[in-house]
């Protein structure tokens, strides 16, 4: 939980300090969904607590210390991991896949829209998606009928993916395009890296964010499917002392695997088994740096299923599930809703993990609740059924 700054006081809310905490988190996972809030900013407050978004938006749009890429997903990354991700800007669409061919196939026949629009934004950038209009050889529908005569914004999000257009801000939540060239702050890193050089700086940041992980873990997190020769760079860090093998005992006993750490991280759990540790109670977005299956099913025994894309009668907890993280326990989830009309945050329903119902300080979830809504700018919470033994702290 330290290495995912969810424990301790949480770090200050301005640019060194959010930078701080994406920088060991290595992104943010970006997602539509708004229901309680956009998940990268519920990231962001899990760590900080009530935080100024504004300061976000100039690492992003002004500092330029961040931009929009593929990490595991759409996510906010650090332009000082510009290196990282250039390999596979350069190499788009790597792989050889039926999509990957679709995407040459269609790229290679509407090469005049890509030179339109970069064109256009040459002259003009930044520019909203409306600005451009559908000039295409060949509609997109015959590759993909889901994004159907999406045809510019395909192109838009391929050209992103090769490192040519970026994300230059947002205008009444309309993404503005622009050259990547002048998206890229003159700070930004531009070293050449070879693929092995990517995945060992890659694999460190990841096995640090996790504090301990197995190879498959590592493969997981931040820049997934791109770990190739995965297993030679993690023998090379452990021969040089970078990493150790260690040994992950739980309550029921060892869990098996090869766990890796370093050094300083196996330095930190003794401080923290020597009391050197301060729990918080807080709650997740359901994307969440720290919610990667199967991790947190072998470390924490928390079995959690995004439910959004599920019928409603078939619903198991609720539509957008928050997890709630008490300590290094994971303990529970709610099913939120942010009433934006109403200025009401609604926790429709609170339920906790099997066994834990009495050990919960329910206190500290309120405490956690109210933070939220404070956040939000909720006027009011209203709290459904809930466990008996948080129903007083909860109110219900």
């Amino acid at each position: 939980m330290t290495r995912q700054r969810l424990a301790g006081a949480p770090p200050e809310g301005d640019p060194a300090g959010m930078l701080q905490v994406i920088r060991e988190l290595t992104c943010l996972q970006l997602d539509p969904i708004n229901v309680v809030a956009r998940s990268h900013l519920l990231v962001l407050w899990s760590r900080l607590g009530n935080y100024d978004r504004g300061v976000l938006e100039q690492l992003l749009w002004e500092d330029r210390s961040l931009f929009e890429y593929w990490a595991h997903a759409a996510s906010i990354v650090l332009t000082d991991d510009y290196p990282i991700h250039r390999l596979m800007m350069e190499r788009y669409p790597w792989r050889e896949s039926v999509w990957t061919r679709r995407v040459r196939a269609w790229l290679a026949e509407n090469e005049g829209l890509r030179r339109e629009i970069m064109r256009r934004l040459k002259a003009d950038g930044p520019l909203p998606l409306r600005a451009f209009g559908p000039r295409t050889r060949r509609s997109w529908q015959g590759y993909d009928p889901w994004t159907a005569e999406r045809n510019v914004s395909r192109m838009l999000d391929f050209l992103l993916m090769k490192g040519e257009v970026m994300v230059a801000g947002r205008a009444g939540g309309q993404k503005l395009w622009d050259l990547a060239a002048r998206c890229l702050p003159e700070s930004a890193p531009k070293e050449r890296l070879q693929e092995p050089e990517i995945v060992r700086r890659a694999a460190v940041r990841s096995l640090a964010a996790r504090g301990i992980a197995r190879e498959k873990d590592i493969r997981e997190y931040f820049i997934t499917g791109r770990y190739n020769g995965l297993p030679a760079v993690l023998a090379e860090l452990e021969k040089k002392g970078k990493i150790e093998r260690v040994r992950v005992v739980s309550a029921d006993g060892e869990i098996p695997g090869s766990w890796y750490a370093r050094p300083e991280d196996i330095e930190l759990a003794r401080a923290i088994d020597s009391g050197d540790w301060s729990p918080r109670t807080t709650l997740l977005s359901p994307f969440d740096n720290l919610l990667r299956r199967p991790y947190i099913e072998t470390l924490f025994g928390f079995y959690f299923k995004t439910e959004i894309y599920v019928p409603k009668d078939q619903r198991k907890y609720g539509y957008y599930l928050l997890p709630i993280l008490q300590g290094e326990r994971l303990v529970g989830r709610v099913d939120a809703y942010m009433d934006r009309k109403a200025g009401r945050l609604e926790m429709r329903a609170v339920h906790a993990e099997p066994g834990v119902d009495g050990t919960v300080d329910a206190g500290e979830l309120r405490l956690a609740i109210e933070d939220l809504a404070k956040f939000l700018g909720a006027k009011e919470i209203a709290v459904g059924p809930a466990p008996k033994a948080w129903a007083k702290a909860l109110k219900v």
